[in-house]
C-alpha cells in the first residue's frame, strides 16, 4: 500500500502514476489502483473510481486522462482539462472489485459505466464486424507494440527503435484525429484499428458490468463481442489485430501477448488453453523469471529492455492470471503471481522491467505495480 499512499493527490482526489513521469490521472491505471486499494480494503478506492469516471464526457465516453495543474506535454484533442481519447474500460471490473470487497459504491458511478459503453457501440461499433475500433494507439494501452509498425511507424527491430523518436510519432498522429462536438475522438483518417487485446478488455468488462447489475442485456453484449473476437481474430493460435484505416496484416499478426487476452472471454477452450499455454512456451512468452515477455521471444522485434516491445507489465501478468484462474490453470496462476511478485521487487516496483534479469525500466515506483501484491 505503500507506494499508493506516496502517490495519492489529495487536492486532485486521485493517485497518479508516479508523480515525477506521470502526474495525472490514466484510466486504465487508475482503475487498476482502485482494484488494488478494494483487495487491501482501502475505502480510497471509491474516490479513485469517482474521479476516473468524474470525467466522462456529455455523451458518455470516459478519456483516457484527467490533467493534472501543469497539462499535458503534447496536444490531446480539444479539451482543456481532459483528453479526447479513451482507453481499456477497466473501471467496471474495478466496480465489480469493490463490491466483492464489501465497499459500497454510489449507484452513479456504474451508471457513468454503462453510458461508456453505449458511446463505443454508438461510435466505434465496426457493424459488419461485430468488433470495436480504436483511432490512436494510445487507445489501446500498449502504444508502443510491433503491431502498430505497419501504420508506418518509426524503428521496427532493436537496432532501431527509439522510444522518444516513437512517441514523436504518436504525437503526431494526433493530427489527424477527427472530434464530435462534445470533443471526444470519433475517427482518424490515418489510423483505425480492432485490436484484439482492446477488444476482449471492452468484452470483459461489460460483462463484469452486466453481472454486477443483474443486466442481461449487457451480458448478451459481451458475449457477441466476445464471439466477433473468435470469429473475426484467431488466426494460427493467436487473436490478431485487424487494421480498418491504413497498417498491414503482417505487423498486426506479431505474436505479442496483448494477442492471448480474449483467453478472458472466449467461450472456446480449447483456444483459451492454447492462449495460456504460450505463456510458458520458452519460444512465445515463457522461460523467464520474471514474468511472460510482452512480445514472443522468437520475433524479431523481441527486445526485453523496451517499451511495450518485449518488458514484463504487472497489469497485463494480473490479467493473465484472472485469466489463467477462469480456465482452471491453477499452476500457471501460481506461477504468474510468483514471477510477478519476484519482478516487482527486483525492479523496486518499476512501470515494467526486463522479464530476463528483473532490472527495472520506466516510472519508479509506478502505483499499478501494487497489483503484484495481490496475486496469490
Amino acid at each position: 500500500m505503500t507506494v499508493l499512499a506516496d502517490n495519492w493527490v489529495a487536492e486532485s482526489g486521485w493517485t497518479v502514476p508516479n508523480p515525477d513521469s506521470y502526474p495525472h490521472l490514466w484510466l486504465w491505471d487508475s482503475a487498476f489502483h482502485a482494484i488494488a486499494r478494494a483487495r487491501f480494503g482501502d475505502p480510497d478506492a471509491v474516490p479513485e473510481v469517482t474521479a476516473l469516471l468524474g470525467g466522462q464526457l456529455a455523451e458518455g465516453m470516459v478519456p483516457h486522462m484527467r490533467y493534472g495543474p501543469a497539462g499535458p506535454d503534447t496536444f490531446l484533442g480539444p479539451l482543456p482539462d481532459r483528453s479526447s481519447l479513451t482507453q481499456p474500460p477497466f473501471f467496471s471490473h474495478a466496480l465489480a472489485e469493490l463490491q466483492r470487497a464489501g465497499i459500497e459504491t454510489p449507484a452513479a458511478l456504474a451508471e457513468r459505466a454503462v453510458r461508456h459503453f453505449d458511446w463505443l457501440w454508438r461510435h466505434r461499433l465496426v457493424t459488419d464486424l461485430g468488433l470495436l475500433a480504436i483511432v490512436h494507439p494510445w487507445e489501446a494501452g500498449n502504444d508502443h507494440s510491433p503491431r502498430f509498425d505497419g501504420w508506418g511507424a518509426p524503428g521496427r527491430t532493436p537496432a532501431d527503435y527509439d522510444q522518444r523518436v516513437r512517441s514523436q510519432w504518436n504525437k503526431a498522429l494526433m493530427a489527424s484525429v477527427r472530434f464530435a462536438p462534445d470533443g471526444a475522438a470519433v475517427d482518424n483518417d490515418r489510423f483505425r484499428c480492432a485490436p484484439a487485446g482492446f477488444n476482449a478488455y471492452v468484452a470483459f468488462n461489460l460483462r463484469e458490468l452486466g453481472q454486477l447489475l443483474g443486466r442481461a442485456d449487457l451480458t448478451e453484449r459481451a458475449d457477441r463481442l466476445a464471439a466477433a473476437i473468435d470469429d473475426r481474430l484467431w488466426q494460427d493460435g493467436q487473436w490478431v489485430d485487424l487494421p480498418l484505416t491504413g497498417g498491414t496484416r503482417a505487423s498486426a499478426a506479431i505474436r505479442i501477448s496483448d494477442g492471448l487476452m480474449p483467453a478472458l472471454v472466449t467461450a472456446d477452450r480449447d483456444r483459451a488453453e492454447r492462449a495460456l499455454a504460450a505463456l510458458g512456451d520458452p519460444q512465445l512468452f515463457g522461460g523467464t523469471a520474471y514474468g511472460p515477455t510482452n512480445v514472443a521471444r522468437n520475433d524479431p522485434a523481441y527486445d526485453p529492455t523496451a517499451y511495450w516491445r518485449g518488458a514484463a507489465w504487472p497489469n497485463l501478468n494480473y490479467l493473465f492470471w484472472l485469466a489463467a484462474r477462469r480456465w482452471g490453470r491453477t499452476d500457471l496462476a501460481a506461477e504468474l503471481a510468483r514471477s510477478t511478485r519476484a519482478g516487482a521487487v527486483a525492479s523496486d516496483w518499476s512501470e515494467y522491467w526486463n522479464p530476463e534479469t528483473g532490472q527495472g525500466y520506466g516510472a519508479s515506483p509506478q502505483s499499478w505495480t501494487a497489483l503484484a501484491a495481490l496475486l496469490g
